[in-house]
């Protein structure tokens, strides 16, 4: 761990970033976030890895990207090998968040496509706000793969991921939108109209979609909504 001073009021922050009490925890990171000392990165990420409490995984985020990033981020790589799915998601968040460009190195092929729909879904964010333009193409490419994976949210976080990289995802929607895969034609149809109309509603254009893959697109006049 990074060497901190070992004053009283450090090591009462410290403690209480491992509080039973939420509420305790949140105010430490608030706390660590404040003072930015550079000695508290690993404590975070650590805290990170197993902070059971959303509001304070956001703030735990928060307090990191307040430290001097030649620090943090070298120490958020190093844990997206962790064996913990969580610290892999809060360190991509968190990277994320940073939003340091040498960082896109980490984003490995096999975060993209990992198994853990938390983890992945982590990865596609991080990975759009990192990507240099040099390789968005191959970035759209890859997320492609994922078309028809998981739940609502899951699928969602894909299409928001894709349609964040713009226009030149649009070969990669008509491709899919070929595939025989009627869950893979769907949602990258839902994805090719969110792409067009940010505004318009992630269900309703599943349903759309859905109905244009069950009648054929030479409905989809008549069947959108």
């Amino acid at each position: 761990m990074n060497s901190i001073h070992r004053n009283p009021q450090d090591m009462r922050l410290l403690d209480a970033l491992a509080a039973g009490n939420s509420s305790t925890r949140l105010e430490a990171a608030l706390a660590a976030g404040t003072r930015a000392e550079p000695g508290f990165v690993d404590a975070l990420i650590e805290r990170c890895a197993i902070e059971p409490d959303f509001f304070v995984r956001d703030m735990l985020t928060w307090a990191l990207t307040r430290m001097p990033s030649e620090i943090a981020v070298p120490r958020l790589r190093a844990e997206l090998r962790s064996e913990r799915a969580q610290a892999r998601s809060q360190a991509l968040h968190t990277l994320s968040k940073i939003g340091d460009p040498t960082a896109w190195s980490a984003i490995t092929r096999s975060l993209l496509h990992e198994a853990d729909d938390d983890v992945a879904r982590s990865a596609w964010r991080a990975a759009v706000v990192l990507v240099p333009d040099g390789e968005k193409e191959w970035l759209a490419a890859e997320l492609a793969t994922q078309f028809g994976r998981g739940d609502r949210e899951v699928r969602l976080s894909l299409s928001r991921a894709l349609v964040a990289l713009g226009e030149l995802v649009e070969p990669v929607l008509r491709t899919a939108m070929a595939n025989p895969d009627p869950a893979v034609r769907a949602h990258a149809r839902a994805t090719e109209r969110l792409l067009r109309d940010p505004d318009a509603g992630f269900d309703l254009a599943v349903d759309a979609a859905r109905r244009v893959a069950a009648l054929g697109p030479d409905r989809e006049e008549t069947t959108a909504c």
